[in-house]
C-alpha cells in the first residue's frame, strides 16, 4: 500500500497474536499497523474456516446478478445488495441512500422517501467501466460468466479529503491513511474458460482453473545492501564499511509497472518513500499540470528530472499502466510543472476523481550496467543484482511472471548501514514473493441467455439457526 510508513512488520509465520505496548517507549506506526494486520488476518482466517472460500449469509447474500438487455443501449447487469465473503474478505454491495435534505427555509414538506437503488455493471463504485471502451462492454455472445474481483488498496487524504482533520490546519500533513476493500463485478467470455456450456459444477471447475494462476505468486525478489565501489570517495558520514550509504532511513518500494515476463518487456519502478509522495492536481492543460501544492519540502516535493505518474481514483482502481512522465520545468509561483508529454486522455482531469501526481525516484542511469527505460519505467532484468541507489540492490529470480502492481518493501537503516531483509545462516538474502497485491476471485452467475441466469453464489445459515431448529 502506498502510504508514509516507517516499515510494515506483520509476518503470519511468526504467529504473533497481539502487539503489547510498553510504558515509557516511543510509539511507532509499525506497531499500530501490525496490531491491525494481526486482527485482520485472524478475522479473515476465521471467516474462511467457517464459511469456506466464498459465501454469503442466507437471506442477505449480496451480488445477485440480473441480466438487463440493452435494446438500443448497451447491455447491463443488475447487482443485488447484501454481503458476500471471498477468502474471508467482506464485500458489501449495498448502495448508500441519498439522505433527506432539510430546506434552507426550514419548512418541512411531505416528500416520498426514496429507497436506495442497487448498483449496476456500468455504475458500480470502484470498477469505473467506460461505455466508450469496447473492452469494458459485456461479451457479445452467450453464455458468459460474471465474477467478482476483490483486492485491498490504500487511500489517503489526497483521494478522500474527509480523512484529514481540518482543525490541524492546512500546513500540517494528514495523520493516517485508510485500507479499502475494492470489489468489481466483471464478465468473462465462455471461450476464456474453455467451457462453451455445461452445468454449474463444470463451470465452477473451469473458473477455479482460470483464477488459480492469477491468485498464486509467480515472481520473487531478494534485496541487500552492498558497499558501492569508490565509496571511500563519498564525503557522507556513513560508516566506511556500511552497505547502505543513504543519509536517512527509508522504506524502498519496488513495484512492477508493466506486467508479463522479463523477455516480454516487463518493467518496474521504485520509490524511497514507499510511493507516498503524491501531489493533488488542480488542472491539466497539455503538458502543463497545475498542482495544489509543490510539496512540503525538498524531500517530499518535485525536482527537475523526476519521474511521475499521473493518476486518479479510476486509474488506480482499473489498475492501468500509462507511461511515466518526466518533470522538465517547474513554475514555482504558479505551482505548475511541465511534463515530457501530455498525460493520457481521460486521466487526471476530473476533479471528482481526485487526480494526483505520484513521484517515483528512479532516474535514467548512465554506464555499462545501467538499466534502459521503457515507457519511463526501468526494464526488468532477471538473474543479476541491480543497483537502485546508495548501495541498495535487488535481484529478480529468473523465470518470473510479473503482474502489474506486485511490490516488495525494503526498509533501509542508517544505524546498521544495511537493509532489513530475510537472510539464511550464511547471511545471504532470501527470495521473497510480493508483499501484495493479493487478488481474490469468486464466480457469481453463468449467463446463458437474456432470460436464463444461473446463480453460482454459495450461501450459509447462521450457526444459531441449527440450535433454534432443535428447540
Amino acid at each position: 500500500m502506498h502510504a508514509d510508513f516507517s516499515r510494515l512488520t506483520f509476518r503470519p509465520g511468526r504467529h504473533y497474536s497481539a502487539v503489547l505496548t510498553q510504558q515509557g517507549r516511543v510509539q511507532l506506526d509499525a506497531d499500530a499497523n501490525e496490531q491491525a494486520a494481526i486482527e485482520r488476518y485472524q478475522l479473515r482466517t476465521l471467516a474462511t474456516d467457517l464459511i469456506g472460500r466464498r459465501g454469503g449469509p442466507a437471506g442477505a447474500a449480496g451480488f445477485a446478478i440480473g441480466y438487463l438487455p440493452g435494446n438500443h443501449d448497451l447491455d447491463d447487469l443488475a447487482i443485488g445488495g447484501g454481503r458476500y465473503y471471498v477468502d474471508g474478505v467482506l464485500c458489501e454491495a449495498d448502495r448508500p441512500g441519498p439522505g433527506t435534505a432539510v430546506p434552507d427555509d426550514g419548512v418541512w414538506g411531505a416528500e416520498a422517501r426514496e429507497e436506495p437503488a442497487g448498483w449496476t455493471y456500468w455504475d458500480q463504485p470502484d470498477a469505473y467501466r467506460d461505455q466508450e471502451r469496447p473492452g469494458d462492454r459485456l461479451p457479445d455472445a452467450f453464455p458468459f460468466l460474471v465474477y467478482l474481483k476483490v483486492w485491498e488498496r490504500s487511500v489517503t487524504a489526497v483521494e478522500d479529503p474527509e480523512i484529514r482533520e481540518v482543525a490541524l490546519g492546512a500546513a500540517m500533513p494528514d495523520t493516517a491513511a485508510r485500507a479499502k476493500v475494492v470489489w468489481q463485478v466483471l464478465a468473462l467470455p465462455a471461450s476464456e474458460l474453455n467451457v462453451p456450456d455445461g452445468g454449474p459444477s463444470r463451470v465452477l471447475e473451469a473458473f477455479d482453473a482460470w483464477a488459480a494462476p492469477r491468485e498464486r505468486p509467480s515472481s520473487w525478489l531478494a534485496a541487500r545492501a552492498r558497499r558501492p565501489e569508490r565509496a571511500g570517495e563519498d564525503p557522507c558520514l556513513a560508516h566506511p564499511e556500511a552497505g547502505y550509504r543513504g543519509p536517512e532511513n527509508q522504506l524502498y518500494r519496488v513495484e512492477v509497472h508493466h506486467g508479463g515476463s522479463a523477455e516480454g518487456g516487463a518493467t518496474f519502478k521504485w520509490s524511497r518513500e514507499n510511493g507516498s509522495v503524491v501531489l493533488p492536481i488542480a488542472s491539466v492543460e497539455g503538458v502543463w499540470v497545475a498542482l495544489d501544492t509543490l510539496g512540503d519540502d525538498d524531500k517530499l516535493g518535485l525536482s527537475m528530472g523526476d519521474r511521475v505518474e499521473v493518476a486518479d481514483s479510476a486509474y488506480v482502481s482499473r489498475d492501468e499502466a500509462a507511461n511515466l512522465l518526466q518533470v522538465e520545468e517547474i513554475d514555482l509561483p504558479g505551482r505548475r510543472v511541465r511534463l515530457s508529454a501530455e498525460p493520457v486522455p481521460g486521466v487526471g482531469r476530473l476533479s471528482e476523481l481526485h487526480p494526483f501526481l505520484r513521484r517515483w525516484d528512479h532516474r535514467e542511469a548512465r554506464g555499462r550496467d545501467a538499466l534502459p527505460l521503457a515507457g519511463g519505467a526501468l526494464q526488468l532484468a532477471e538473474g543479476a543484482w541491480l543497483d537502485l541507489e546508495d548501495g541498495v540492490q535487488v535481484y529478480f529470480r529468473p523465470g518470473g511472471a510479473y503482474t502489474r502492481g506486485d511490490y516488495w518493501l525494503v526498509p533501509a537503516r542508517t544505524a546498521t548501514g544495511s537493509v532489513e531483509w530475510p537472510r539464511n545462516a550464511a547471511g545471504e538474502a532470501l527470495l521473497q514473493e510480493p508483499a501484495g497485491v493479493r487478488v481474490h476471485h469468486a464466480p457469481l452467475a453463468w449467463v446463458k441467455g437474456p432470460t436464463t441466469v444461473v446463480d453460482l453464489r454459495q450461501t450459509f445459515a447462521p450457526l444459531t439457526a441449527t440450535a433454534r431448529s432443535e428447540i
